[in-house]
């Protein structure tokens, strides 16, 4: 009976080690969220949204939440929800942009590659709606297509 049990955990051993991660991409794109603070945001050109992604990337709660009105709505894929308690969450979970894809409309949509905590790597929109005076009324986000 031994020999069965030293056989069985040999083979357990051998077939744990052999294993490789199912998407080596989606892994490295996760070790690098959790280690690199830098990413290319030159293709942002309006620049409250620059600086409020810059906020975003650093994990600065206080300069994110100061680009934004008080009354600020906000949206995840069409559903309105609580903007604070949202971003309070993505900050806890170091939530950030792996790359910048694309931006358009005045430098206002940005589309590209996140890292959202326990709901993976995604492709996402950030969509700012913004006042006369700069700061962002409104901001929609979501799954991009």
């Amino acid at each position: 009976m031994k020999p069965t049990l030293l056989l069985l955990f040999s083979a357990l051993i051998v077939n744990a080690c052999a294993q490789t991660p199912k998407n080596d991409k989606q892994q490295t794109a996760v070790e690098t969220s959790k280690t690199d603070n830098t990413m290319d945001i030159s293709k942002i050109t309006n620049p409250q949204v620059k600086q409020a992604i810059e906020a975003l990337q650093a994990s600065d709660k206080q300069a994110w939440y100061a680009y934004f009105t008080s009354d600020v709505v906000f949206t995840d894929d069409g559903r309105t929800l609580d903007f604070k308690s949202f971003f309070d969450n993505a900050f806890n979970h170091k939530e950030k942009f792996l790359s910048i894809e694309k931006v358009e409309n005045d430098g206002k949509d940005v589309y590209g590659n996140f890292y959202a905590g326990q709901w993976g790597t995604f492709k996402v929109y950030f969509k700012f709606h913004q006042q006369a005076d700069g700061k962002f009324n409104r901001i929609d986000i979501g799954q991009a297509k």
